[in-house]
């Protein structure tokens, strides 16, 4: 189970041009230091961004699930990923409405976390070291 909730997190990212509007994928692509950023629909990029951010969090929170069956580590691994969306998401708002040459790079970062699975790949081995260490207060 964990290895197909793994191919849907990579079918996410293959597919990520079809499925997703996001027109900042090929400004960083190019010599974005040296040019100025796309045009591009605000709330459709935003809305792209949620969606994207919402498919990859339902997906990694399976793979918490699956991983270690465990309703706790479930409920705080959703309050974890609604604080980073709101924390994360309101950065990169306010850098895309301040956007200049100097924050290029910090949008890039932001949007980064936001569109891919990185909370799984820092909350697996955290929950796995703390399960080891406390094995009686995460049981289900």
């Amino acid at each position: 189970m964990i290895s197909f909730l793994v191919i849907l997190l990579a079918l996410v990212r293959y597919f990520e041009n079809q499925l997703f509007y996001d027109p900042l994928i090929k400004f960083y692509e190019a010599d974005y230091l040296q040019d100025t950023i796309p045009y591009f629909e605000t709330g459709k990029m935003f809305f792209n961004v949620l969606l994207r951010y919402s498919l990859n969090s339902i997906i990694s929170l399976g793979i918490l699930y699956v991983t270690f069956f465990d309703r706790k580590i479930l409920e705080f691994s959703v309050y974890l990923y609604s604080i980073f969306f709101v924390i994360c998401f309101t950065v990169f708002v306010f850098l895309i409405f301040e956007i200049e040459s100097e924050h290029f790079l910090a949008i890039f970062y932001v949007r980064r976390f936001l569109i891919h699975p990185i909370l799984v790949l820092i909350l697996m081995p955290a929950f796995y070291y703390y399960r080891r260490k406390n094995p009686s207060v995460l049981e289900s």
